[in-house]
């Protein structure tokens, strides 16, 4: 028997939500021994991601989107890296690293459906790069960035891109493969710190968008206006680069977190320059570009081992710390991408 600890989801929030009230820890002992059922494996979590996007999983199961909510009373769900202890699946080896969405638990026995949908990645145990990097850079916000601005920004060398929340997960690799496409690249952060860092990283400009309206600042350093906006924030950000968007501007719909937390929603007052200046606004979700993940997964581990990407990452340590570090997320209190690690891969 060993100790282990869950985060589970215990009351749907209405704005931000709180450890010991809307995510709460459970501690409980797991049998490593005991029989499990054919096709399934028990996983040990290495590591885990934190994203924007779990708030949206906090919510009602009756409401219908992209992916599933959280199912009250059981562990969260995520993006992890996790190691095989058991396997009764002729996927998996013991001592196999997996990665994709698992349950926010330390020890688990995942079914043979969900294990279906995970990868084996022993890649992982030769790279000689951060095990970390697997949820963040190498993982589905290094692919999002990639997917949006490549697929969906279709860039061309000498345009302007601006990228808000820049020096997060996704926000800070967009900028840089942009710079390594030949675009002009903007930045806006919310710290002094964090725009020093875009500074340090490649991109040509960036600002405090707490201490500069963002309208302004776009018009300071965009003089040529805005091709390709990466969209991460929504509410006034997104109606300020609407204003400094040029005619057939792209707009790629990655995120909105401003929203996120809000009773209702912030007006944009600016739509019909979406008709005036032929804009073209695309959502996705990473995971409906699947042919995109082969070339993501080349180029970005190849301009990582070159030296041509940084990418700054926060780490909790400990389980524990995840239902914190989901909320540093949410308000912007991280610095890159954030990441709880659990386990030493052995």
């Amino acid at each position: 028997m060993v100790q282990n600890t869950s985060i589970i989801f215990t009351k749907i929030p209405t704005t931000y939500p709180v450890v010991g009230e809307h995510m709460t820890i459970q501690k409980d002992e797991f049998d490593l021994d005991a029989p499990i059922p054919e096709g399934s494996v028990i996983l040990k979590t290495l590591c885990l991601s934190v994203d924007p996007y779990m708030r949206g999983r906090m919510r009602d199961a009756n409401i219908k989107s992209y992916i599933p909510a959280f199912e009250l009373g059981q562990p969260l769900t995520g993006y992890t890296i996790t190691q095989v202890i058991k396997s009764n699946h002729s996927k998996f080896n013991e001592g196999d690293i997996v990665y994709g969405l698992a349950p926010f638990s330390e020890y688990c026995v995942v079914s043979e459906a969900l294990a279906n949908e995970l990868e084996v990645r022993n890649d992982i145990k030769t790279s000689n790069l951060p095990i970390t990097h697997y949820v963040g850079v190498l993982g589905m916000p290094g692919e999002t960035a990639y997917t949006g601005l490549i697929k969906f920004g279709k860039p061309v060398k000498g345009e302007t891109l601006y990228v808000s929340a820049a020096s997060g997960a996704v926000g800070q690799l967009v900028g840089q493969i942009g710079k390594i496409l030949g675009l002009y690249v903007v930045g806006s952060a919310g710290s002094d710190e964090k725009v020093e860092y875009l500074k340090q990283i490649g991109y040509d400009a960036a600002f405090n968008y707490k201490k500069e309206d963002p309208n302004k600042a776009l018009g300071r350093l965009c003089p040529d206006g805005i091709d390709i906006y990466f969209e991460n924030v929504g509410g006034k950000m997104l109606e300020a680069a609407i204003n400094h968007a040029n005619t057939f501007a792209r707009i790629v719909c990655c995120g909105m977190i401003s929203q996120y937390n809000r009773p209702d929603g912030e007006p944009i007052h600016n739509l019909a320059e979406v008709v005036s200046k032929s804009l073209i606004l695309h959502g996705f979700i990473v995971f409906n570009s699947p042919e995109m993940s082969e070339p993501f997964r080349r180029d970005v581990t190849q301009w990582l081992k070159n030296g041509e990407i940084q990418y700054k990452e926060t780490i909790a340590e400990g389980f524990e710390k995840t239902g914190d570090a989901l909320i540093d997320v949410l308000r912007g209190n991280n610095f890159g991408k954030q990441v709880v690690k659990v386990a030493n891969l052995e």
